[in-house]
């Protein structure tokens, strides 16, 4: 358990180092979108290019920052349920969904976006736009994130496999008070 806890740490640090990095692409989309703006309006020209940059853009935070994403724990969930469950239950939820769901559609996008990829980058495709970009790096990102997202699900299985079995103190139980008959109400 000790190595998979150590490999869980190099996982972690490496989606720590990339989305802390590439979360400064935001900043970049912000100015070029503000800029192409302003010359589209002020000059009445556009590119192209420029406008794809932007999409090329998005789709590396959105893809490479998936991993990053479930790390923090700030994935889209619906607690609703979960959140009435106890804290074992709601592990055990994460660990078969990480199993189940996670695993396989990740590998999945990952088998199916890497072929296009290669046709992408053997034929080096172009845009159909005019002034547009080569289409392969944009296509990369795709199992690059969902390379990226199955690590970190490795990372978040062993973690919660560690919690259960009292390798790990569970930093999701923190701050809760049970309420026990000693605190003068029913438990």
């Amino acid at each position: 358990m000790n190595f998979l806890l150590s490999l869980s740490g190099l996982i972690d640090g490496l989606n720590q180092r990339v989305g802390r990095t590439v979360q400064w692409l935001i900043l970049f989309m912000v100015l070029i979108s503000s800029g192409n703006a302003m010359v589209r309006y002020i000059f009445n020209n556009s590119s192209n290019a420029w406008l794809e940059v932007q999409w090329y853009l998005f789709a590396a935070v959105f893809l490479l920052c998936a991993g990053y994403t479930l790390q923090r724990n700030e994935h889209i969930r619906i607690d609703v349920i979960a959140g009435r469950l106890s804290r074992k239950t709601q592990l055990w939820i994460d660990i078969v969904g990480t199993v189940a769901f996670l695993f396989p559609m990740a590998l999945l996008i990952m088998t199916l976006s890497w072929p296009m990829f290669m046709k992408s980058f053997i034929h080096t495709e172009m845009s159909s736009d005019a002034g547009g970009l080569l289409r392969w790096p944009v296509k990369l990102l795709i199992p690059a994130g969902f390379f990226l997202l199955l690590l970190q699900g490795a990372s978040e299985l062993i973690k919660k496999i560690a919690i259960l079995i009292g390798r790990l103190p569970d930093p999701g139980d923190q701050g809760h008070h049970h309420h026990t008959a000693a605190d003068g109400e029913a438990a």
